[in-house]
């Protein structure tokens, strides 16, 4: 062996494939994501009045469909936003089946039990919506008959992994009166104004009936939903004097944001002046239709625990932790400084949320290195909550972006470093002619890649890319210097041990080494002194 040279990782991470128990390996906290709901153009199933519509969501399990979470009623509306928000488990990797269905509420209990009140149903997979933010389709009813003009729409929203929550509690004074003969039944709304300037419903309080001076219950809600976490955000309030055909009395508005509003915490109160715009225009001494005051303001940290989320379903290990460690363990003891590049692909990031096939999973883009495996573990896992997962699966541009670096070094006349590409995919890779070009553009250089496939997919094509059965070529025929691929799906080790994985797909490394070095004629170099200076000349 001519030399032992250092090793430096890139290890490319996309989305977790189905992980299987096992409690050595680290854990990956539950993802979820948060559902709302709103219907245009309902069946109108009421005589006397409109529908008085409610959701259903239902998810499919072992071929069952089964009650998760229902709606509130909205009385006599054909277009109802729901204010109730579905919270459910993700899994990139799996197909989580849903079904929505719609019907006019005669009283909670019977909810559904009657075919009468079917107002239309439409089903869809989490990872749909997740993918598309807003998806929206028709409603069908019995035997996939359309069910008139009926649309449901569902948007999603990620709980990312630095979310909290937080607890409101408001109440108003001397509202205006909307009623002859009696007094107004307020309720109130808050609105997220998104950066496109539309408004999103993020709560809808209680009504509180014959009161000009409401005190609503206090209500929870994530900081992603009220405000993206943004605290600057703009909100808007409106207050509303219910009516029961669905024709509710506008009262005033005030707008608002988080930042202000955290100058309720504690023993403090902020209030606000409810106005109308038309009122205040027309009255020349208009001053408001009312006060509303933040009683209290609460706010948690972080999302609910582990634990908590595990009440659910169980926390459980993620197949691209456990081979990124079993693999990566071996590899960090030949590098020098324990740091090592963690790129991922195949996701939309942010600030932007452009598609991105070779991006730090860090988001430092002028550092990507992280301290250690620990580190690229850590990293992984604060990054997957932040991201857009999206396809297609495209390798070349990690694969060409590690060449670049391997061939700067090897410009140095000595390649002290050999880089080991560590690739970890669900999917196959649909790059396959650009990648098959980098390979073998890669195989001049000091560098190995090691493909591991998670998951359940056909790997048959990714064969290919291994030369063990035949010399890899280029598109345009040319073949590759020297074997540098070792692939191998990670489904074949799920009941082995990490030191059967790690064996596996680092047993062709040190002769790739060899045929490297042997081909640039790169003598090896003698073991340096152990002294104090002897750092600022050993290689990395």
């Amino acid at each position: 062996v001519p030399r032992v040279p250092s090793t430096h990782q890139s290890i490319p991470l996309r989305s977790p494939p189905a992980p299987e128990p096992s409690p050595q390996a680290p854990l990956a906290v539950l993802s979820k994501v948060e559902l709302r709901v709103s219907c245009r153009h309902l069946l109108d199933r009421d005589t006397l009045n409109k529908s008085d519509p409610c959701v259903l969501l239902l998810m499919q399990s072992q071929g069952q469909w089964t009650e998760v979470d229902r709606s509130e009623v909205i009385k006599s509306n054909l277009n109802p936003v729901f204010a109730k928000i579905f919270t459910v488990d993700y899994y990139f990797e799996e197909v989580q089946k849903l079904r929505f269905e719609v019907y006019d509420s005669h009283g909670h209990a019977g909810v559904g039990t009657h075919d009468d009140d079917f107002l239309g149903g439409m089903e869809c997979t989490v990872g749909q919506i997740v993918a598309q933010k807003r998806v929206t389709k028709p409603l069908f009813l019995k035997y996939g008959k359309f069910a008139g003009k009926s649309t449901i729409t569902v948007i999603s929203e990620e709980i990312s992994g630095n979310n909290g929550y937080v607890e409101l509690a408001f109440r108003a004074k001397k509202l205006d009166d909307k009623d002859l003969f009696s007094k107004s039944d307020p309720f109130l709304e808050i609105y997220r104004i998104d950066d496109d300037r539309s408004e999103q419903l993020v709560y809808r309080t209680e009504v509180v009936k014959n009161n000009l001076s409401p005190i609503w219950e206090p209500f929870k809600v994530s900081l992603n939903s009220l405000c993206s976490c943004e605290e600057k955000r703009k909100l808007r309030c409106v207050v509303w004097d219910y009516d029961s055909r669905g024709k509710h009395d506008f009262i005033g508005e005030f707008f608002t944001t988080f930042e202000e509003m955290q100058k309720a915490m504690g023993e403090n109160k902020v209030q606000w002046d409810c106005m109308n715009p038309k009122y205040k225009i027309k009255k020349r001494n208009y001053k408001n239709s009312g006060v509303v005051v933040l009683l209290d303001l609460k706010v948690s940290t972080c999302v609910p625990s582990c634990a908590e989320s595990c009440r659910a379903e169980p926390c459980r290990p993620n197949e691209y932790l456990k081979a990124l460690v079993a693999v990566g363990e071996i590899c960090q003891d030949y590098d020098s400084d324990k740091k090592f590049s963690a790129l991922g692909f195949g996701a939309r990031i942010p600030p932007k949320y452009e598609v991105s096939h070779d991006f730090a999973i860090n988001f430092n883009p002028d550092n990507d290195e992280c301290e250690g495996i620990q580190g690229v573990v850590e990293s992984y896992q604060s990054c997957l909550p932040k991201i857009q997962l999206y396809g297609p699966t495209n390798v070349a541009p990690i694969i060409s972006k590690v060449a670049r670096v391997a061939a700067d070094e090897e410009r140095t006349k000595e390649a002290s470093q050999y880089f080991i590409l560590l690739i970890l995919t669900d999917g196959v890779v649909t790059d396959m002619a650009d990648t098959r070009e980098a390979i073998v553009r890669a195989s001049y250089l000091p560098m190995s890649i090691i493909i591991v496939g998670v998951g359940n997919a056909d790997f048959t094509d990714m064969q290919i890319l291994d030369g063990d059965d035949g010399v890899l070529r280029s598109p345009r025929g040319e073949p590759v210097l020297r074997d540098i691929v070792q692939f191998v799906p990670f489904r074949e080790f799920k009941n082995a041990s990490p030191t059967a994985l790690a064996k596996c797909v680092l047993a062709e490394v040190p002769k790739q080494v060899v045929e490297y070095y042997s081909y640039k004629a790169f003598p090896p170099r003698c073991p340096q002194p152990d002294t104090p200076d002897s750092n600022l000349s050993s290689p990395q």
